[in-house]
């Protein structure tokens, strides 16, 4: 049973041969497969593994029942039985395009009504009195999921005949946000009259997420390398994770302790409760 992301067709068209080629055994007649996604979302607690309705599938009749009684027996929200691995696949990643569209949506947004000088957060929270309206915030898409994923749907639907413009068109303005908040910080400062010579930035989180440890394809590495191109210093701090992260990881200034009095800026990057916590009086 596979769990990973994948385009649709993977599991069947391409891992039942690797399988096939390794051990000399015939699919779906010597061994069977069975495709079920992970829903894991880090850092939160209320939504675990038990409570989300797991997806499940088989690659015939009898694989389905069986993978689908197997997550039935451990998963408290309960299971739906997809009609072919096919579309428990492609379910999958359409869940974290999806996302990754609707983020890069609010992103936009907040481009245009930074120009317009209003704020990105009051238009949403005015707009959700609407039943339906989707109450989604801007920020940095990173991680191992919804910045990636959209890749391998695009990937076959390539394969097939067909250049996406709409998911590439997201994925493209949320891949450059790094670089959009470092522009706006630029202007903060140049607002300000102050040069950018021996100008000191802390950035507070470098985690992809928010209340999460994680720091694969963490968006705040753009940031820090786009700031390093505007000759600025910069230092990272960050509560959830120790100092000596190893530097294959994250190559950019970690400090286990920010300096008082000692910074020009600051970029509250990742929203943890614990730099919440601190408030906007203590940081400043």
């Amino acid at each position: 049973v596979y769990e990973s992301t994948v385009y649709p067709g993977l599991t069947e068209e391409f891992l039942s041969k690797v399988i096939e080629k390794v051990s000399k055994l015939k699919f779906n007649i010597d061994f069977f497969l069975g495709y079920s996604p992970e829903r894991i979302n880090p850092g939160d607690k209320k939504n675990t593994i038990q409570n989300i309705v797991k997806v499940t599938s088989g690659s015939d009749q009898n694989t389905s029942k069986l993978v689908n009684e197997f997550y039935k027996s451990i998963i408290k929200a309960g299971t739906f039985k997809a009609k072919s691995i096919k579309i428990a696949e492609a379910a999958k990643v359409i869940e974290n395009t999806q996302r990754d569209l609707n983020i890069a949506l609010i992103n936009e947004f907040s481009i245009i009504f930074n120009k317009m000088n209003l704020s990105t957060y009051d238009i949403p929270k005015t707009a959700s009195t609407k039943w339906n309206f989707l109450d989604f915030k801007p920020g940095l898409v990173g991680g191992h999921c919804i910045g990636v994923d959209p890749y391998y749907l695009t990937y076959k639907s390539k394969q097939i005949g067909y250049t996406p413009k709409v998911i590439l068109s997201g994925r493209k303005l949320n891949d450059n946000m790094g670089k959009y908040v470092v522009k706006k910080l630029i202007e903060k400062i140049k607002l300000n009259k102050n040069s950018l010579k021996n100008f000191n930035i802390l950035i507070l989180g470098i985690t992809f997420k928010e209340n999460c440890s994680d720091v694969r394809n963490s968006k705040i590495i753009d940031i820090n390398k786009e700031l390093i191109r505007k000759k600025i210093n910069v230092e990272n701090y960050d509560p959830l994770i120790k100092p000596n992260i190893p530097k294959k990881i994250f190559n950019y200034k970690l400090i286990s302790k920010p300096k008082k009095n000692f910074y020009d800026g600051i970029i509250v990057a990742v929203a943890h409760n614990k730099l919440k916590k601190l408030g906007i009086k203590k940081i400043r």
